[in-house]
């Protein structure tokens, strides 16, 4: 299946050519881990995730690194704050991330480079930059010379003038040029840091990543280097040209790929807005696999509108979808792929919306079909399609139950009381509590014997 994708980089659309078919490389930038991530810290997670998969389908083998950045002035501040080790605010916060992607359905990655693990493979790298000429040590700092690398600004194609002001950092007095940013900076008494040959001191940002892919993948090109639209200045220019400095020139990564923001209730989501939304409190209002759903309902690169009605209509869909699957129960799904369609539309740079209309149509097939095999093919495309998109991962009786464990009980206990009334020939009573229920959104069911519940 040919799959095609937006090259941040060209500023195209291009067909995804791996630099070996047999070992497909991608890189995504993770959480830095000193708080509770919000929705848009997820979005690269989900989007990544659902390349993942279908790279997964597509090669036989795709080694995927989200990083985790460990140390940075965030995490030491709240460190020092709260009188711990800055492990004690990283492990924390990364076990959270960790269960609130689980619970969004996004796959754990192949590899999770930390920076703390990666000290030497930084130093390393920084030592041959200074040595071939593209950074310098002064006061302490080693900074890259932007100068030193003509290429520098094809990423994100702004003028010298916009990456100056975008650096968001004053013009210290030790940088020999503006644009000139740090490699490793030194740490005082009461801060954290290794020994370097420059001082005791902690990694820049930018630096970290280019190690970590270094040491990782090796000097070659990655196939995929992925992050939020966010990154592309100053962090991933950055790393253009830190990388391709360190290796001789070489290319560093093959195609760039970038998602959208995030914004909330159309106004873009900031802490003096006050409307920052942390994943950890959206799990509270609404099932992970919901979630994941808006995450999915516009196309990656474009901005996306978080709202609470955004939220009810997946949960919705998400029912219509479950109810499908659920009806084809009695037969065994087939072991197919999913259909050419909905891959299409995923291969064409990851078109979720048109994927996510492509499993309604399935769905749609389900509720109608009848034919034993026809019925037996759709379940099995329906799974298919679902696991590729990350979706349809639960058992279609406990989706439609939900998971209010002191509401089950009563229905169970309902049920009860309504088999005994009709063993008694009470079919009132019988009446009485299935109307009873249904008027609260739960249709209990009655089919061979037996009676199931479901929301309706």
């Amino acid at each position: 299946m040919a799959i095609h994708l937006y090259n941040t980089l060209t500023r195209r659309k291009e067909a995804f050519v791996p630099l070996d078919p047999n070992r497909v490389t991608m890189y995504v930038c993770g959480p830095t881990v000193y708080n509770f991530a919000h929705i848009g810290n997820a979005r690269p997670a989900v989007v990544f995730d659902t390349l993942y998969r279908l790279l997964q389908k597509s090669y036989p083998k795709v080694v995927y690194a989200r990083n985790v950045t460990d140390v940075d002035d965030r995490i030491n501040n709240a460190a020092k704050d709260q009188g711990v080790p800055i492990s004690a605010i990283t492990e924390k916060y990364l076990a959270v991330y960790h269960a609130d992607m689980s619970a969004l359905g996004v796959l754990p990655p192949g590899i999770e480079p930390k920076v703390t693990q990666h000290i030497d493979a930084i130093i390393s790298m920084i030592e041959r930059l200074i040595a071939n000429g593209h950074a310098y040590e002064k006061d302490g700092q080693v900074l890259f010379h932007v100068p030193s690398f003509k290429e520098y600004g094809q990423l994100s194609r702004r003028d010298r003038d916009e990456m100056i002001a975008g650096a968001r950092v004053d013009v210290a007095a030790y940088k020999r040029d503006p644009a000139d940013f740090t490699l490793w900076k030194p740490s005082d008494a009461d801060m954290v840091g290794w020994d370097s040959p420059w001082g005791r001191g902690r990694p820049g940002w930018h630096i970290e990543c280019s190690a970590m892919i270094e040491r990782n993948f090796g000097m070659g090109p990655i196939d995929i280097h992925g992050g939020g639209h966010d990154l592309i200045f100053p962090h991933h220019e950055n790393e253009i040209a830190q990388s391709t400095c360190a290796h001789g020139g070489a290319e560093f990564c093959r195609t760039w790929m970038h998602n959208g923001f995030v914004n909330i209730n159309a106004e873009k989501m900031s802490k003096s807005l006050g409307n920052v939304t942390l994943v950890n409190d959206l799990l509270k209002l609404a099932p992970g696999e919901a979630l994941r759903l808006v995450l999915l309902s516009a196309h990656y690169r474009q901005p996306l509108d978080w709202t609470e009605a955004a939220m009810r209509d997946a949960k919705a869909q998400l029912d219509r979808l479950y109810r499908a699957l659920d009806s084809l129960k009695d037969v065994a799904a087939a072991n197919v792929p999913a259909p050419a369609g909905f891959m299409d539309a995923l291969g064409d740079d990851l078109n979720t919306p048109k994927a996510l209309a492509e499993l309604h149509a399935l769905a749609n097939a389900a509720n109608k079909a009848t034919d034993a095999a026809e019925r037996a093919r759709l379940k099995g495309e329906l799974l298919a399609a679902g696991w590729l998109i990350g979706l349809l991962q639960q058992e279609p009786s406990a989706w439609l139950q939900g998971d209010d464990a002191d509401e089950a009980v009563a229905i169970a206990a309902a049920i009860a009381a309504r088999k005994a009334a009709r063993a008694a020939e009470n079919w009132a009573e019988s009446d009485r509590i299935r109307d009873e229920w249904a008027a609260k959104g739960i249709l209990l069911e009655d089919k061979g014997g037996e009676t199931t519940w479901r929301r309706a």
